[in-house]
Formats: C-alpha cells, sequence, structure tokens
C-alpha cells in the first residue's frame, strides 16, 4: 500500500466518538483538548472516518437511529447515559475501546479496590464502613482520639477517609495528636487550590459510607499513570495536594506535572489495571512509598494533556488496536514520518543554567553537584522543664492503675488528650483553693506539695488542647500495701505511693519556626547553584532526590517541617508537610545512651577542674593548639564565677516570685474550674510572629504565665547550689544559660533586673561547660562523638556512596548511549513499531536511558527506591542531571558529636599521620565558636567533575561546611538587622564557614577512610520493614494472569465483537 491511493482503495474504517460534547474538542487549534488532539491524527492517518454522535444524539435520539460505526468510543461522565449506550454496543457489536459494563464499578470506590484486590493489585492497607442511614451507629467502628478501629482492624493517624462514592471527590486526611492534630481535606481543583487544612477538626464523619485507609508517606509526589491499552503506560508527576494544597502552574495557567518512568512492576501494574477494568484508555492513581507501589484510585478514559509526544503515541496506539480488529489484513507499521508532523509547533523548553559549585569556590564548569547533606539542629525553642513530686492521693493512684491495666507495679506514661485531661480533672480537684498564709502551722513538705500540685495544673492548662509533642507525664509505683480482694478471696497489691514526672517545655517557638523556614528559603537559593528556582525545578521534575529525617522531640520534627516549607517554597500549616516530608529516625538521630558512662566521666572531670579552681591541669596542648588541653575553654576564674551566678541567679528568681504572686491572687479571685486558655499551641504552630497582645500586657511571651515562669527559675536556683551542702551543681550551668537567654529574648519586656549581668557570667561558663560535656579533650571527645553519632556517620557515608554509584553507571551509560546511538537508530527504523510503544512485562527490559536503571530494586543498604524523569517526553533540557538531598534534623548533642569526629578523626590510632579533615584554621575559628546554637548546621556537598576518568579519585570531590547557628548574644545589636529581628524576639543565623583551605581538594576516597572507623557498617543497618499489609507485589501467579488477559484480549485474532 503506497500512499493516500492505495489505502483509498478500502473502505475506511469508521469510528463513533459516543461522548458528550464537552469532552470533545476538535479543530486546528495547537492546544485543543487531548481528544481532539487524538482523534485528529487518526484522521490525518487516511484510513478512518470519525463520526461524532453529539449531545442531542446520544441524549435525546433511540439508539436504533444512532449512526452506525465499526469502532466505538464511548464513556461515562456526569450526565451520560451509560446504560443507553450498553444497550446500542448490544445492538450494534462494534469493537468497543473501553468495555462499558465494567464502567459502573468506577463510581464505588469498594467496587474499584476489591477488583484490584481479586487481581493481586497491591492497594493501601483499608477498612469498609458501610452506614444504611446517615449517623447509623455502628458497633464494630471505634473512634478513639488517635486511630479509628473497624472489625478490630486498626488505623492510627494519619489515615485517609474516602467516601464510597467514585463521584465524591470531598477526600480528609486526619493527623495525629503528636504532630499537632487536625484534618486536611482533598477536592477537585477549585482555582489555585486543592485541598485545606482544618486545625480544629478532630473527628471524623458520620453521616455517609466510608473507606479507611493507611496514609501513605509519596514524599509529597502523585503520580498518575495514563494506558492506551495494556502495552502503554504513560506517567506524570504532580505536587501532591496532601502538602500544602497550593496547585503548581505554568505560565500558560495548567497545573505543572512532569512524566516520569515507571519500574517494570509498576508497569506490570498498568498493564493489569487496563485489563481488570477492560479499559484500554485508563487513568490510574499511584503511590510510591517507602520503595513500594500502591493503586490508590482508577478513573477511567484520562488522556494526557499538553504533550504532543504522548498524542502521536496514544493515535499510534489506536490505530494499531483498530487495524487488528477490523483490518487484520491491513500492515499496521507506522509511516517513516507521521502524517501530521509537517506543520506541529516546536514547544519551548527550558532553559537552566549550568551547575557550577556555588557558594563557595569553584572548579571549573565540569564539575556538577550531586549531593547535599546537612545535618541541622532544631530551632529556638522554650526551655525543657521536668517537675517531680511523690502523690499519695487516691485519685492520681486510680488514674495510674487505669492507664496502666490494672497492673499495681506498672508504670504508665499518659500522653493523649483524654490521659491529660483525666489527670487535670484529678488534679484540680486536689489543688487548695487559696495557698496558707504564713502564719499556718502547715508544714513545709505539704506547702512544695500543694506548690508542685499547683504547677502541674498550670502546665496541663496552658495551651489550648493537649497534644503528646508538648506534655507527657509518667506515673511510677513506689510503694504497695496487700488489700482484700473485691470478691473477698485472698489479697492482692494496691499502690499507695507513685512518682509523678511531668516534663514539658523545650517546645519549638514562633522564633524557631521563623528561623528555620527562613534557613530553608536560605538553601533553596544557595546550595543549589544554577538560578534561585533551579532546586524547585529540579525537585518538582523528579530530578531531585530529597529525603527528611527527624528525632522524635517535636522541636525537632517541626524545625524539619518548617524548613521544607522554605525549602520547597509551599504554603500553610506545619502539620501536614511534617507529615507528607518528614520521617521520624529516633535510633539515628536521638538519645545518647551508647555514651553516657563517658559523659559522666567528662563532667566529673570537669567538676573537678571547675571546683579545684586550678587554671589548667594536665596541658597537652600548645599555644598553636590550645583547644588540645583538659577542659581547654573553661574560663581561668570558673571557680570565682560561681558562687556570682547563684547570687544574680536568686536576684531574678525573687522578682519573677513577685509577678506570680500578684497573678495568683488575681487568679485565686476566681474559680479554678472557669479556666480560660490564654494560648492556643495548635493555632500557635503555623506561626512566625509574636504574639503582641500578650506582650502588650504585661505578660510572659507564647504559653508560659508567671507561675511556671517563677517555677522555672525556682527550680533552678535550688538545683545550682545546695546550701546544705555547699556544693555546687556544673551540670545546672547549660540550664542557667538557657532560660537567661530565652527571657532576653522573649521577655524582656518584663524588665528583669540584673538579667543582664547573670547572663554575661552564664555564658562565660556556658562557653566552657557545654563543649566539654562532649568530652573534655579532644580524644574523649572523639571517642563520645563517634558513640553517640555512629548510625548517623554510618548513613551519610551510604549516602555519599549510593550517590557516587549512581553517578558512574549514570556517565557509563551516557557513554554506551553516545557509541551506540547510531546503531539503536537503524534498529528502530527496521522495527514496525516504536518501542516505547511496547511496555515487556519482564524485569530484564532496561531503557536506554540513564534514569531506568534499577529503579525497582532497593539499594543494598539504605533502602531506597530511585524514581526518575522520563527525559523522551520530559520538556527539559537536561533529564540526566541528578541530586540527593539528605537532610537530618536533630539535637545540640549530635551536633557536636559529628563535628567532633570531623575535626579530631585523625586523631584515632588507625589513622596516625593523616592531616585532619578539618584545616587549621577552621580548627582555629572552632575552638572560637563557644556554642553550635539553635539552627547550626553541618553541611557536606560532594561535586562530580565529569572531565578526569571514572576511576580517578579526583572525579568526587567533597567540600565541608558549618554554621554556628543563631549565636548572637541578645544583648548584641550591631545594626539595623539585628535591631529589628531582637525585636521579633529572634536572632539572625549565621552564614556558612570553610572547614577547609580554600582551592584544597577533598576526594570522596579520604573522606571515607576518615570517617570509616566511626561509622556503622552498612550491613548493620536494619532491613526496612514491610508496609502493614502487604504481602508482595502480585499475589497471581503468572498462569492466573495470562487466564486474566485472554478474557480481554487485544491481539488481533481473538476480537469476536463487530465481527
Amino acid at each position: 500500500m503506497g500512499g493516500e491511493e492505495g489505502r483509498e482503495y478500502y473502505k475506511k474504517i469508521t469510528v463513533g466518538v459516543c461522548v458528550m460534547e464537552k469532552k470533545v474538542k476538535c479543530g486546528s487549534e495547537v492546544f485543543s483538548a487531548p481528544m481532539g488532539q487524538i482523534l485528529d491524527r487518526l484522521k490525518a492517518f487516511g484510513e478512518f472516518e470519525i463520526i461524532h454522535f453529539g449531545d442531542k444524539v446520544i441524549l435525546e435520539e433511540p439508539i436504533e437511529s444512532w449512526p452506525i460505526c465499526d469502532c466505538l468510543i464511548a464513556f461515562y461522565s456526569s450526565g451520560y447515559p451509560l446504560e443507553k449506550a450498553e444497550a446500542y454496543a448490544v445492538l450494534r457489536k462494534p469493537f468497543l475501546v473501553n468495555e462499558l459494563g465494567p464502567q459502573h464499578l468506577l463510581h464505588d470506590r469498594r467496587k474499584v479496590y476489591e477488583r484490584l484486590e481479586m487481581y493481586g493489585i497491591p492497594v493501601p492497607r483499608y477498612a469498609l464502613v458501610n452506614r444504611e442511614v446517615p449517623y447509623q451507629e455502628l458497633d464494630y467502628f471505634i473512634e478513639e482520639e488517635d486511630y479509628v478501629e473497624v472489625h478490630g482492624n486498626r488505623f492510627w493517624k494519619p489515615f485517609v477517609e474516602k467516601p464510597v462514592d467514585g463521584d465524591n471527590h470531598s477526600i480528609l486526611i486526619y493527623y495525629p495528636s503528636s504532630a499537632g492534630g487536625g484534618m486536611k481535606e482533598l477536592f477537585r481543583k477549585v482555582g489555585n487550590r486543592s485541598s485545606e487544612f482544618h486545625p480544629e477538626v478532630r473527628r471524623v464523619r458520620r453521616e455517609g459510607s466510608y473507606i479507611y485507609e493507611e496514609f501513605m508517606p509519596t514524599g509529597g509526589t502523585d503520580v498518575k499513570v495514563y494506558t492506551v491499552g495494556p502495552e502503554y503506560a504513560h506517567a506524570e508527576a504532580r505536587k501532591s495536594p496532601v502538602v500544602d494544597g497550593v496547585v503548581m502552574r505554568n505560565p500558560d495557567g495548567k497545573e505543572v506535572r512532569y512524566p516520569v518512568l515507571l519500574t517494570p512492576n509498576e508497569k506490570q501494574m498498568a498493564r493489569v489495571v487496563c485489563i481488570a477494568f477492560r479499559q484500554a484508555v485508563c487513568g490510574f492513581d499511584l503511590l510510591r512509598s517507602e520503595g513500594r507501589s500502591y493503586v490508590c484510585d482508577v478513573n477511567g478514559w484520562s488522556f494526557v494533556k499538553n504533550s504532543h509526544k504522548y498524542y502521536d503515541d496514544a493515535a499510534c496506539v489506536l490505530r494499531k488496536m483498530f487495524l487488528d480488529a477490523k483490518a487484520p489484513h491491513l500492515s499496521s507499521a507506522i509511516p517513516p514520518t507521521l502524517p501530521w508532523k509537517v506543520n506541529e509547533p516546536v514547544q519551548p523548553s527550558e532553559g537552566l543554567t549550568r551547575q557550577g559549585s556555588g557558594i563557595i569556590g569553584t572548579f571549573g564548569q565540569s564539575e556538577e553537584l550531586r549531593c547535599v547533606i546537612v545535618v541541622i539542629r532544631h530551632g529556638d525553642r522554650t526551655p525543657k522543664q521536668k517537675v517531680k513530686l511523690k502523690v499519695t492521693e487516691e485519685k492520681l493512684l486510680n488514674l495510674m492503675l487505669k492507664y496502666n491495666g490494672g497492673r499495681p507495679r506498672s508504670e504508665t506514661k499518659l500522653k493523649s488528650a483524654v490521659q491529660l485531661q483525666d489527670l487535670l480533672d484529678a488534679t484540680r480537684m486536689l489543688v487548695p483553693r487559696s495557698r496558707p498564709g504564713r502564719g499556718s502551722d502547715s508544714e513545709a513538705e505539704d506547702l512544695e506539695h500543694a506548690e508542685k500540685l499547683r504547677q502541674v495544673k498550670a502546665v496541663l492548662e496552658e495551651g489550648g488542647h493537649f497534644s503528646g509533642i508538648y506534655r507527657k507525664v509518667q506515673l511510677k509505683p513506689l510503694k504497695w500495701v496487700k488489700v482484700p480482694k473485691s470478691n473477698g478471696e485472698g489479697e492482692e497489691e494496691w499502690p499507695v505511693e507513685a512518682l509523678m514526672v511531668l516534663k514539658y517545655g523545650g517546645v519549638l517557638t514562633h522564633a524557631g519556626r521563623k528561623q528555620a523556614e527562613e534557613l530553608g528559603r536560605y538553601f533553596r537559593n544557595n546550595m543549589y547553584p544554577g538560578e534561585g528556582t533551579g532546586l524547585l525545578r529540579l525537585h518538582s521534575t523528579y530530578r531531585h532526590d530529597l529525603k527528611i529525617y527527624s528525632s522524635d522531640e517535636g522541636r525537632v520534627q517541626m524545625s524539619a517541617a518548617a524548613f521544607a516549607k522554605g525549602l520547597l517554597d509551599l504554603e500553610g500549616q506545619l502539620t501536614p508537610i511534617l507529615v507528607s516530608l518528614v520521617s521520624k529516625d529516633s535510633s539515628m538521630l536521638d538519645g545518647l545512651d551508647n555514651a553516657s558512662s563517658e559523659m559522666e566521666e567528662a563532667k566529673a572531670r570537669l567538676n573537678e577542674i571547675i571546683t579545684s579552681g586550678a587554671k589548667t591541669i594536665y596541658r597537652n596542648g600548645t599555644s598553636e593548639c590550645p583547644w588540645m588541653t583538659d577542659g581547654a575553654g573553661l574560663p581561668t576564674n570558673a571557680s570565682e564565677l560561681l558562687p556570682n551566678l547563684v547570687t544574680l541567679t536568686k536576684k531574678v528568681t525573687e522578682q519573677v516570685r513577685l509577678l506570680a504572686k500578684d497573678e495568683d491572687e488575681n487568679l485565686t479571685e476566681t474559680s479554678p474550674y472557669d479556666v480560660i486558655p490564654a494560648y492556643d499551641q495548635a493555632k500557635a504552630l503555623g506561626k512566625t510572629n509574636i504574639d503582641i497582645d500578650r506582650i502588650a500586657a504585661g505578660l510572659p511571651c507564647g504559653s508560659e504565665g508567671f507561675l511556671l515562669m517563677y517555677a522555672r527559675w525556682r527550680k533552678l536556683e535550688r538545683d545550682l547550689y545546695n546550701e546544705r551542702k555547699v556544693r555546687f551543681d556544673i551540670t545546672q550551668i547549660p540550664d542557667v544559660y538557657d532560660s537567661c537567654k530565652y527571657d532576653l529574648l522573649h521577655n524582656a519586656h518584663l524588665n528583669l533586673e540584673g538579667l543582664d549581668g547573670l547572663f554575661k557570667v552564664a555564658q562565660l561558663l556556658a562557653d566552657g561547660v557545654i563543649p566539654n560535656e562532649y568530652g573534655i579533650n579532644p580524644k574523649q571527645k572523639l571517642k563520645i562523638g563517634s558513640k553517640i553519632a555512629r548510625r548517623l556517620l554510618g548513613k551519610i557515608l551510604i549516602d555519599l556512596r549510593n550517590t557516587r554509584e549512581e553517578a558512574l553507571n549514570v556517565a557509563e551509560l551516557k557513554s554506551n548511549q553516545d557509541k551506540c546511538s547510531k546503531s539503536i537508530k537503524i534498529e528502530k527504523e527496521d522495527k514496525d513499531f516504536p518501542p516505547k510503544l511496547f511496555i515487556k512485562t519482564d524485569d530484564t527490559r532496561r531503557s536506554s536511558t540513564t534514569s531506568e536503571m534499577s529503579m525497582d530494586q532497593d539499594d543494598d543498604d539504605d533502602k531506597e527506591t530511585k524514581y526518575r524523569l522520563d527525559p523522551k517526553y520530559a520538556n527539559v533540557k537536561t533529564p540526566e542531571r541528578h541530586v540527593r538531598t539528605r537532610l537530618y534534623f536533630t539535637s545540640e548533642s549530635h551536633i557536636h558529636s559529628l563535628m567532633n569526629v570531623l575535626r579530631y578523626c585523625n586523631l584515632d590510632e588507625s589513622l596516625q599521620g593523616e592531616a585532619s579533615l578539618v584545616c587549621q584554621t577552621a580548627l582555629e575559628r572552632l575552638y572560637k565558636t563557644k556554642e553550635l546554637d539553635y539552627m547550626s548546621y553541618i553541611v557536606i556537598r560532594m561535586f562530580e567533575n565529569t572531565e578526569v576518568a571514572l576511576e580517578d579519585p579526583r572525579r568526587f570531590r567533597i567540600e565541608l561546611t558549618f554554621s554556628r547557628g543563631a549565636d548572637l548574644s541578645p544583648l548584641e545589636m550591631n545594626d539595623s538587622k539585628a535591631t529589628s529581628l531582637h525585636q521579633e524576639h529572634t536572632l539572625p543565623i549565621m552564614g556558612p564557614e570553610r572547614l577547609q583551605e580554600v582551592g584544597s581538594y577533598l576526594t570522596l576516597e579520604k573522606m571515607e577512610k576518615m570517617i570509616r572507623p566511626f561509622a556503622m557498617p552498612a550491613e548493620d543497618f536494619p532491613p526496612p520493614s514491610t508496609p502493614a499489609g502487604f504481602s508482595g507485589y502480585f499475589a497471581k501467579s503468572a498462569s492466573v494472569l495470562e487466564r486474566l488477559v485472554n478474557l480481554w484480549p487485544f491481539h488481533k485474532n481473538a476480537h469476536t465483537n463487530g465481527k
């Protein structure tokens, strides 16, 4: 058949388009609707006649008078008479692109999940709640504060609630109280929004039937998959609505999406979805979570928007489908030049500047940034507090038994809102209405006990609502008696005394949130060379592999979420960002257990140095290396400063006591049950500004009242110096300094006399004490640091090694591509169908693009699945460009530990003679840097020099920088910026400083050699946990799948309908 004349010899195949008119838009417009684009291309082949039924025919005329066609495109949309179309298909028997019967399934999410499971396609763990009438009470459905339970199947928040009606797009996500609580509603895009966060909503809906399913963390990205027949699938990534609900749009107002490559398993899933629902053209949603992929929604007929390459492919696939079904004698080979290609406009591609090496130095334009690893301390927080008291009150002991399962010797932890509310109710009844006067003969112990109960009550009442991210209470039984059992048979133990420990404070302040967000913004604009939006462009196009880890502490998690908000230019509340983007890893970023004995030893030695009054002891250092001394950095007159510290602490405490006394007298005039929370932590979560009304009223900043402020200072005064034993406790020095700094920054308006002087003394001592608590000399610092940061160091080495392996594989494949591109071109011309249009279902296929390599396989060690941009469809100049970012948010101990290993690793016996990773000038600067303050960070960036040989050690260069964080003194106001920040209760974050000499070249090989002795070996990292309810990718065997395929075949000899 050679050209039009030959084609005309055969009768044209008629293709009926029986869909609502709003779904088709034809004509010559360049960017008309996808349907029109694809039909125009089909027409251009010259083999098909397209017949549009139109709304009038579909809705008003009987099926007998509908046009007769060989092939039928028909699918449901609102107002479409599906049953009528089914009757037409039975009458005329055309070849159906999408079968009509199964389209009924798509309206019921229960049936969709049932069908997916029947075909062995992974779905999120879920349960059904079916109500026959609104608000029907169901005995199998239980709702608690942080979970729902359906037929004994428990779903902890965050979980997803979907209406069973597939046309109802109001999908809700409920967040745990530990992340701040609240609910996010997802909906069909309205203008610029696709979701809204409601911080006050905590209860689930009860007016209908719902599916409850596990929330799958996907790193803030959704994947939409579009099939055209079971052998073709196109996938696009977009920003998930669960993050901040702001739709990313391009200059034309279209939602920004980027084509991504599917893994072999995902391609198989696409094939099976197509077969299971008998819909050749079918869209579905894919969740990629923790290295696995799940289908969470099937939409039926869907086309990709604004992709000329996809329109070409779809037209070719549909042509082959129609010819195979209705004219198998004709060749379905694709013509060498597609008939519509002649006048197609060229789509503009993105401009991206080439990467140099950014903020610090450059080794030429051949260097590409490959990896950014940052370890970051959390932002500004309130002082950490603890109240301990022995309780004998029956109400409190009964509460302990209520929540520990009635076991008299078991301790109880109270964190949930219900538990803390119970404790508050009990405490309110126990706190005396008024304080006894001085003339009272009450014993001092009773008075102190009442004070502590009052403090517990005040702590529980602050904050507006309870959340485990702020407060926790432990009740540990101490004494028991034998009592007769209630049934009269024998005796049982009963607790009569318990220790109550209330931990509170340590909450990220409005200033901390602001600092973290601004630092994220700084990183976005400065850590990723190229224009300012380069990172966002990389991230949204799957060329930026970002993972954020946090310790278990609320302040650390919220710092991570606020940083992510600034880094990725997100909007709105932190709770959804936290749940979507931040992974908790307490074993890597929390705790000092491994080094507790060495730290105690260091503190004892520190105490000995300070209290002995000796200027220097066991001086190992020299004038060039003063940091080699035991207790380096301590002021020479430390022992003389201690009494001064105690005196000034007493002076400040007395002033706060008078403020608390005034507040208490005002409070006792009202009933203790009429508590009006003055401050709501939930609403405060997203705030980065001070509470002007509280400041104007002369109240302390944040949620702390004068009573709690006094309790904080009174405890410091007591613990710092024991008058009876005439003994100083130097471990309290950091806490005194912490409280001073907090009040100078946040409560300067209270004008506490002597606070400035106390801060200066406390700072001198703390600058010596804090660094030495992590080791009294460099060798002990290295030992303690390697114990605390061992797992983190191991993970950093894994990150660097995986980046190197990936970069080398990319380079090798790219080199091979260049060599064989000519032969590939010849091979393509020989085939009668483009390779892209077929999806092999075996795992042996490897694309000629660099991006697909081992995407479906976990990395050997850190088990991170790689997903990539699809270079054939992406409108991007540099699809192979790829940056890995790992952010680790942690506390002071891990920042000190990591820094100590980096600067002192060469002191280890195994590395004798090696130069330090940190240069001499940086060692001097670090010695003078007394504090790694809030938002201090250490950055490890890895660059690849693409012009040296793959095996050359200089192929990969490491750059080390650090920042002291917000370490400006609240007393310093050197410039207008510092003054204005101080008025906002925040301090500026210092910029990055080098740890290497300018022009020095640290290779990855040297970095690994120096760090490996202190890092956890890769093989010791635990394997990833399998998500609950997951039983492998496909439960069905290959033979079962084959039978399923045969139920709805596409191969040309098997079509009977319409013949």
